[in-house]
């Protein structure tokens, strides 16, 4: 087992709150960051349907029995102890008392923020990120890691790919999101996130998914919307700050695990991935993933966005650092050319960007600097945002 980056922020957030919140997908790892961070505190999982009963039955008494606190794993199992738990640590005024870990949670994520708002931090934990997978496996092949994913299991276990995938969209997403949305027939839902796997790095365009598979456009934005909550998808909000032009204002949605995008296109080894269509925008999902991993592991609320307008002209990723927008350019290309600087030229010009600064992340191997736009692999020389 590894020490997951976001463990110094869970431990410096247990200083300060009463009660630390780790929310993220299925499979993530919450349990076993928990538990290593904070090993001597005592743990419950309220997946446990016996525990869950007594704890539903008598919730008074289920935490009397815990009066320092305690790791309450998937708390989405039962929110009705939130309001408990605030009356024990505002009695308690003491950091660090409870733990909790919720992933299928739509609601809950409103009930922490609500019953425990100024008791608790709220952190995210996304699969394995690129430091972390490296721990395992000196894997330096986008592909390979695209086709492969990032969920802790799959490296930990040494599991193929293609039957953890079949299981976890069996298990976890038809299963729970079903349930929420009350999707009746299987198939449909199959072909809508196939059909989101396909559209993957594009701007979502309700009605057009509708259509493709015979339901509303206001259908398709429920299901997503749960799919988000879930972390099974999340979107990048279009930027119009300061711009005069007409722009985009729909969102561009993209996969939390690029191995669950390739598995619901059929994309089993890495030289299919190469050679796929959707190359493109699998490669945009794995670093524009990458990047929000980085932030959520530092405790940060990401602040990224894109670009484009009615013109066509597009810059894949707009990052904010320090009140300053910064401009990157995506390719999937191992070569370089300085055509991939056009798009952030033009969008500094744009939005009077003084900084005049930029980033082209592709697939080739070498490192560069020209007209002031850092172009590098992630995979080879890491991530430059400090």
């Amino acid at each position: 087992m590894i020490t997951r980056e976001i463990s110094k922020e869970l431990i410096d957030c247990a200083h300060e709150y009463p009660v630390v919140t780790v929310f993220g997908p299925r499979q993530s790892g919450k349990t076993t960051l928990v538990r290593m961070t904070f090993p001597d505190m005592p743990y419950y999982s309220l997946e446990n349907p016996d525990l869950r009963l007594a704890a539903e039955s008598d919730p008074r008494g289920f935490l009397h029995n815990i009066p320092s606190g305690a790791i309450l794993d998937e708390i989405q199992r039962l929110p009705v102890l939130l309001s408990y738990i605030q009356g024990i640590v505002d009695e308690a005024q003491r950091p660090g008392m409870f733990l909790l870990t919720g992933s299928h949670q739509p609601d809950v994520h409103q009930a922490v923020s609500q019953t425990l708002a100024g008791r608790t931090a709220l952190l995210t934990l996304l699969p394995f990120s690129l430091p972390e997978l490296f721990s395992y496996e000196e894997k330096r092949d986008a592909y390979e890691i695209m086709t492969t994913g990032s969920f802790p299991r799959v490296h930990q276990e040494r599991l193929t790919p293609g039957r953890f995938y079949n299981s976890y969209v069996q298990t976890y997403v038809e299963r729970d999101v079903r349930t929420l949305v009350n999707v009746k027939d299987v198939s449909l839902f199959q072909q809508f996130l196939i059909l989101l796997a396909g559209r993957t790095g594009q701007v979502v365009n309700y009605t057009s998914l509708g259509n493709d598979i015979g339901i509303s456009g206001t259908s398709v934005k429920n299901w997503i919307s749960v799919l988000k909550a879930s972390f099974i998808v999340f979107e990048l909000q279009p930027f119009f700050e300061n711009i005069n032009k007409r722009v985009i204002k729909s969102p561009k949605l993209y996969f939390t695990d690029t191995g669950l995008v390739s598995h619901l296109l059929g994309i089993e080894t890495p030289d299919q991935a190469r050679r796929d269509p959707l190359r493109g925008g699998l490669y945009e999902n794995f670093v524009i993933l990458e990047i929000l991993k980085s932030e959520y592991n530092r405790g940060k609320r990401p602040q990224m966005f894109f670009y484009r307008d009615t013109q066509g002209n597009e810059v894949d990723l707009l990052f904010r650092r320090q009140r300053r927008i910064i401009p990157v350019e995506i390719k999937s290309a191992a070569t370089f050319s300085p055509h991939f600087l056009k798009n952030i030229e033009k969008f500094n010009a744009l939005a009077d960007n003084r900084e005049q600064t930029g980033y082209v992340f592709y697939d080739g191997q070498e490192q560069y600097r020209l007209n002031n736009v850092d172009i590098r692999n992630i995979l080879l020389h890491g991530l430059p945002f400090p």
